[in-house]
């Protein structure tokens, strides 16, 4: 039975004459303490990671701050061991942990291929030869499959989507039956090598540190391309009854807007003759909003500032409702003839496209009122699409998340600079970008050499990627503001906040008490069940939160197993490294499945379809061929 007493400090508090105490207690309750505190730490982590109410980033840095506090509060409280417990130095190295430096170095090296054209002359294939529908999905496959297994997978779809979309666009061919596998074929490349994705650098990371060994660059290679052969052949047998056949429809259809746009003349004696629309109040008193002025066959891009003229014609949007009040109360009539369709909107200088907003976008969070996009990019955006749903009114309201679809209305002469412009990611009107071609061979050369560098361990990975990353911009592959808006920064504060967590688990016994109480529990069936359990687990993990933080978290657990079991962890770190990497079941499990999500016009369910049974192929495979190439025997 455990004792605990309590003794006065020797001195007291100065200035408040409150009597401070400690607790002194037998080393079990302190290892028991210390282990509860950062298994408090890691289920809040889990229910904010898998409810979403927060950003991951934020929820990595409270996790840290979390862990910062036990580390100042505990040895004074004396509720843990300072020689036992992560230190403060330890609790912030994430920040200088070699994989998260190497995850930085790898966007700018990706951003290097992107800026200079060498991803998008692989995107010239798919013009070529995507002819028909099984062609299309056989050149996406292997040309992405490929580009992802050594550039950042965001990146490569974020070049090839808007490719994709003008090939089926030109074929006549339907963009859903083709979106999912680019999505999924990324992911398949991003299994191939140590760099392809940053959940493959972290779990090294932690292995080394752990002392079973960091990984090599072209380990993961014989798992990884019988995964993308499996994958690739399941995605062309499937596709065809698995996946939806939504043909592309014109962007006023896809986006209903024909019940919330429409044309209103000022007739004579309205009140709002002489007027702005500021000064009448519209938004506020009707709920509409005025988007342009039609006036003797000119268009007025600023209408809140116009004074209004009798038989002038107002581009409005609302509600119905909102629209027959707004009739009734200002003298206003609906044109009755107007149709809204995509070339009526595209007529003179004005032109419609589709964005999403893309994975580092700093609109992501903002509003379209607090983000000033009107003004900042000289464009309307006339709705909003957010994982299948439209969003119509109060726009301006509504904060902006990555993979939204915006539809724009703006003028033609705007759209290359808006289409240069990171923010976004262009789903129409895909015109040849401004690319420093001139340095596509000197980029290809650079993370060539890089990956050749690092894989015969001439010099580690981490040092490879920054010297190619600083070489990509002082060749003039990229600008030093081009090389830092690469960098997603969101991740990089997600892998160094919740890196000490995983550290922590280790160090209090709290991984091995999982481990025991959990997987330990099938240690009676052999490795191998203990194996193929860490795998689901951790796919089922990575599909309700971040896959960083799903291995980041699941690492020292698969390491503790392993020592209960009494065999090499490493098995046991590769199944946590391919199930953490490859999400398929939902949409938002993985942020390449967001990026296509409403540009092939989803559901939800379509993932769950085509993604269950491809998890449960690669579960099956992996259980099959880890313990092969890695066998548990250290």
């Amino acid at each position: 039975m455990f004792r605990c007493r309590l003794r006065p400090l020797a001195n007291l508090q100065s200035g408040n004459g409150t009597m401070l105490w400690r607790a002194r207690t037998t080393p079990a309750i302190i290892v028991l303490v210390e282990m509860i505190l950062v298994l408090l730490v890691l289920a809040a982590a889990l229910v904010l990671y898998t409810t979403e109410r927060l950003p991951v980033e934020l929820v990595s840095l409270l996790v840290l701050g979390g862990l910062l506090l036990i580390c100042v509060a505990g040895p004074v409280t004396g509720i843990v061991r300072p020689d036992k417990w992560i230190t403060l130095e330890e609790a912030i190295s994430g920040f200088s942990n070699t994989a998260v430096v190497t995850v930085a170095a790898l966007f700018v090296l990706s951003a290097g291929l992107e800026k200079t054209g060498a991803m998008a002359a692989g995107g010239r294939a798919l013009v070529r030869l995507g002819r028909n529908q099984t062609a299309l999905l056989l050149v996406v496959m292997f040309v992405v499959g490929a580009v992802s297994a050594f550039v950042n997978n965001t990146a490569a779809v974020a070049v090839f989507l808007p490719l994709v979309l003008m090939v089926c666009a030109r074929r006549r061919l339907s963009p859903s039956r083709v979106l999912i596998p680019l999505s999924f074929a990324s992911q398949f490349g991003g299994v191939c090598t140590l760099i392809g994705t940053s959940t493959n650098l972290l779990v090294s990371s932690i292995s080394e540190k752990a002392g079973v060994g960091a990984f090599q660059m072209f380990e993961f290679s014989p798992l990884g391309v019988i995964l993308l052969s499996a994958g690739t052949v399941y995605l062309l047998i499937t596709s065809r009854w698995l996946l939806p056949a939504r043909r592309g429809t014109e962007l006023t259809e896809t986006y209903q807007l024909r019940e919330y746009l429409t044309e209103v003349r000022v007739m004579p004696g309205s009140p709002l003759v002489g007027r702005t629309a500021i000064e009448s109040r519209l938004g506020e008193r009707h709920d509409v909003a005025v988007l342009e002025i039609l006036r003797d066959q000119q268009r007025i891009w600023t209408p809140e500032e116009t004074l209004l003229r009798a038989g002038d014609i107002l581009l409005v949007r609302g509600r119905v409702n909102s629209l027959m009040d707004l009739r009734a109360s200002t003298g206003l009539e609906i044109e009755s003839e107007f149709k809204l369709k995509d070339a009526i909107l595209a007529q003179q200088d004005l032109t419609l496209v589709e964005a999403l907003v893309a994975p580092r976008s700093r609109l992501a969070g903002h509003t379209l009122a607090s983000a000033e996009f009107r003004w900042r990019y000289d464009a309307i955006v006339l709705a909003l699409q957010r994982h299948g749903q439209l969003l119509r009114e109060k726009l301006a309201e509504v904060r902006l998340q990555f993979g939204d679809a915006l539809l724009l209305l703006l003028r033609k002469n705007d759209l290359p600079a808006l289409r240069a412009n990171d923010n976004l990611i262009f789903l129409s009107e895909v015109e040849t970008p401004v690319l420093r071609s001139g340095k596509t061979l000197m980029a290809i050369g650079i993370i060539g050499a890089a990956v050749a560098l690092a894989a015969l361990n001439v010099a580690p990975i981490f040092v490879c990627a920054i010297i190619g990353g600083l070489l990509m911009v002082l060749t003039r592959c990229l600008t030093m503001e081009q090389a830092f808006r690469a960098i997603d920064w969101r991740v990089i504060f997600l892998l160094a906040g919740v890196l000490p967590l995983g550290m922590a688990l280790e160090r209090s016994g709290g991984a091995r008490f999982i481990a025991e109480h959990t997987l330990g529990m099938m240690s009676s069936f052999g490795p191998v069940a203990v194996l193929a359990v860490l795998y689901l687990l951790t796919a089922l993990l990575t599909e309700f939160m971040s896959n960083n933080a799903a291995a980041v978290l699941l690492a020292p657990i698969a390491i503790s197993t392993a020592a209960n079991l009494g065999v090499d962890a490493k098995p046991m770190l590769m199944a946590v490294t391919f199930a953490a990497s490859t999400s398929f079941a939902t949409p938002v499990g993985y942020q390449t499945n967001t990026m296509v999500y409403s540009a092939g016009g989803y559901r939800f369910t379509d993932f769950t379809k085509i993604g269950v049974p491809l998890i449960l192929i690669f579960w099956a495979l992996s259980v099959w061929f880890i313990p092969k190439f890695w066998p548990f025997s250290p």
